[in-house]
């Protein structure tokens, strides 16, 4: 279903549609999917999604290796805590420029050894699509990367079907146009070759009709799971995309002054604050509304209080989580925050010499953090 189609969807009641008018503008017409493949690094092709963004991230098996294989040198990024095992439930991982954020990305990604990943994403342009208050699926059969197409998994069509109409639209276009995702699932695909993916991205809602989504995706993934005898980490897993602060008076964030080494401290210590706070320990509806509420304000969901781009992405995933336990009969998940960097805080991976560079400037008056967290089920 396209998202002009489920705008009518929508309209159930007074209440909802009071909700979405202070989302979104009326009126809104979406990019054609031919205008979102102009912008694509490498175009989506037939039933094949192609690359958003071939500057900042790996297009070619090389480019790919080499990035692997820097990400794993000195500098390490701030260690915030002992990482668990491979295996594990889920991850909240970066997507900015490999050149600066691939040793954050390294240390949390090769946790995640499950062959089907639910990728949780960002949708950065929702107001362009006038996309609220659903789930944005895809329907392309492979996603391109350097080393090979990924397979959709065949559990994407499956959970759909439990799902109400109502609750997801499904917008190539929308998904083409958006770079959360594709940052890792290069990385996931290069770990394991056998990677299959149900990609989903999220964009503006309140933090009531998220549980509501949240809770029925939950029960739907946890009935396919159950059917297929599978299990949460061994074999399936879920990635949360969200970069951190985004501090620059462009990013219209500067609390703390235009920049300068005061106002990067600072806004560090925002950043640690929230993931030694309400993104570790075990996820509970409180830590999650903590987390929305510290990003957004909670009547105006699409108004930031702090520029993490994983304001809806974050406390979306941790709920699908929390619930997916909750239905397998599992103990509720837990939050261990590992790394954290920023773009300023460690020299950029030596890659120009293969084709790889940057998509903004990172300096003291505009720099991004990186989270890195592990969700592990019950005791694991």
């Amino acid at each position: 279903m396209h998202i002009r189609t489920a705008a009518l969807v929508l309209l159930a009641s007074a209440g909802q549609l009071l909700a979405q008018a202070a989302l979104q503008p009326a009126q809104i017409t979406p990019p054609t999917p031919s205008e979102v493949r102009k912008t694509m690094g490498i175009p989506s092709q037939g039933d094949v999604r192609g690359q958003q963004d071939a500057v900042g991230f790996a297009s070619t098996a090389e480019q790919m290796a080499r990035v692997w294989e820097l990400s794993n040198a000195a500098p390490a990024p701030e260690r915030l805590g002992a990482a668990p095992a491979p295996g594990v439930a889920g991850v909240i991982c970066p997507h900015d420029d490999y050149i600066y954020a691939g040793r954050v990305y390294r240390q949390v990604l090769p946790l995640v050894t499950a062959k089907t990943v639910v990728l949780v994403g960002v949708f950065h342009k929702y107001r362009r699509f006038g996309a609220h208050d659903v789930l944005l699926f895809d329907s392309y059969r492979a996603w391109r990367t350097p080393n090979g197409d990924v397979p959709v998994a065949g559990i994407r069509e499956e959970a759909l079907a439990l799902l109400p109409v109502g609750d997801f639209v499904r917008d190539n276009a929308a998904h083409d146009s958006e770079h959360s995702l594709e940052a890792l699932v290069y990385w996931l695909r290069y770990a394991r070759p056998d990677l299959q993916i149900v990609p989903v991205i999220v964009p503006a809602m309140g933090l009531a009709r998220m549980e509501e989504l949240a809770g029925r995706m939950a029960s739907a993934l946890g009935r396919v799971m159950t059917s297929h005898r599978w299990q949460l980490g061994r074999d399936v897993a879920v990635v949360i995309s969200s970069d951190a602060v985004h501090y620059g008076a462009d990013f219209k964030y500067v609390p703390y002054g235009e920049g300068g080494v005061d106002a990067y401290v600072k806004a560090c210590e925002k950043d640690r604050a929230l993931l030694a706070g309400p993104l570790a320990g075990l996820v509970t509806a409180a830590k999650v509304e903590d987390f929305f509420s510290t990003c957004v304000d909670p009547e105006q969901p699409s108004e930031y209080r702090l520029t993490w781009c994983g304001r809806f992405s974050i406390p979306f995933g941790m709920l699908l989580l929390e619930r997916t336990t909750a239905v397998l009969g599992l103990p509720g998940p837990l939050g261990h925050p590992i790394a954290y960097g920023t773009s300023i805080s460690s020299p950029e991976l030596p890659v120009r010499d293969v084709g790889l560079g940057e998509t903004a400037q990172a300096n003291l008056y505009h720099f991004v953090g990186y989270p890195a967290v592990a969700f592990t089920v019950g005791n694991r």
